[in-house]
């Protein structure tokens, strides 16, 4: 019995199976999607393949049965449907690169999903945002006469006036980085809304005050680096000790969750830039061209105004 453990191309049966060289490069490319988005899925399907290995199904192709079963223990063991659902999304790649049907396009699967949806609810925990006075205030207490202080703030500035997912943070070098008497413009690769690597840029403005400047923080940042290119922000060694090391995406994570608290997270430093612009009256379109997100609906959702006591037209009423 074969065990799905990762999203190896060995398209059994797929019409572009024949293709060998460049050409099949290309189809494991178009076929395995972004390496971030391969290694989750090698896990949901290491954790498929675990199950139904146990209860005697075969993982791959999967039956209509085995899915549901497996979603039903997911479900039952209060896992929330969000996880459900990037499971089915895996175990369908999974299909797709080999060619075969997929469980997950069946009427009647959909609607066993439709059925848990109903009963354990979709709503997802969100990552909550700050306000700008909550980062102006923590960023201020930085002490900036250390290496930690002066990356760290350059970090925080750097992904709030951004948007920057962590994974962008990390993945940024010094020769994206382009300085102009007006702002800084920061070039882009590959990301999650961008998986064929068109070319996007970010721009970075002054702040009046200068401690709370993201440009001049990371201007104070790269005077430690001394270097005019690999990556921006690195791993310190004891002492505070430059090393060469690029920052993993756990790490900014874990930074964030140090200075805001653990109710944070990295993406708090993106959900906070929109509630942030949306209070300020920024138009969806000047905040997408940041954010670089394709539609109004994602900036709608981004947007933290659920706080029942700040956010409220009862407020407005005027008794």
């Amino acid at each position: 019995m074969e065990k799905v453990n990762a999203l190896t191309v060995n398209p059994v049966g797929h019409g572009l199976s024949h293709h060998t060289g460049a050409a099949a490069r290309y189809v494991e490319a178009g076929l395995t999607g972004a390496p971030n988005t391969a290694r989750a899925y090698g896990a949901h399907l290491k954790r498929f393949s675990a199950w139904c290995i146990e209860q005697g199904y075969e993982p791959l192709p999967a039956t209509v049965d085995a899915l549901v079963g497996f979603c039903t223990h997911l479900a039952e063991a209060g896992k929330k449907v969000g996880t459900l659902e990037q499971h089915c999304a895996a175990i369908s790649k999974a299909h797709a690169v080999r060619g075969v049907d997929s469980p997950t396009d069946d009427r009647q699967f959909k609607i066993f999903m439709d059925g848990v949806r109903r009963v354990h609810g979709v709503r997802q925990k969100q990552a909550p945002a700050f306000s700008l006075i909550q980062l102006k205030q923590l960023v201020r207490s930085l002490d900036v006469e250390t290496v930690t202080g002066l990356r760290d703030r350059a970090i925080l500035l750097l992904g709030f006036t951004g948007a920057f997912r962590r994974s962008e943070l990390t993945a940024l070098n010094v020769q994206d980085l382009r300085f102009t008497e007006e702002c800084l413009v920061v070039s882009l690769g590959k990301s999650k809304t961008n998986q064929l690597g068109d070319y996007e840029e970010k721009a970075i403005f002054y702040s009046p005050e200068s401690a709370v400047c993201p440009i001049r923080s990371l201007k104070a940042w790269l005077g430690q680096l001394e270097r005019s290119e690999g990556p921006v922000f690195v791993m310190l060694r004891k002492g505070n000790r430059l090393t060469n090391n690029r920052l993993s995406d756990q790490t900014i994570n874990t930074l964030v969750q140090r200075y805001l608290g653990p109710g944070y997270t990295a993406h708090s430093l993106r959900a906070s830039f929109v509630t942030v612009a949306k209070l300020n009256g920024a138009d969806d379109s000047k905040i997408m061209n940041q954010t670089k997100h394709k539609t109004s609906a994602m900036i709608r959702r981004y947007t933290r105004l659920d706080n029942v006591q700040q956010h409220n037209a009862a407020k407005e009423l005027g008794l």
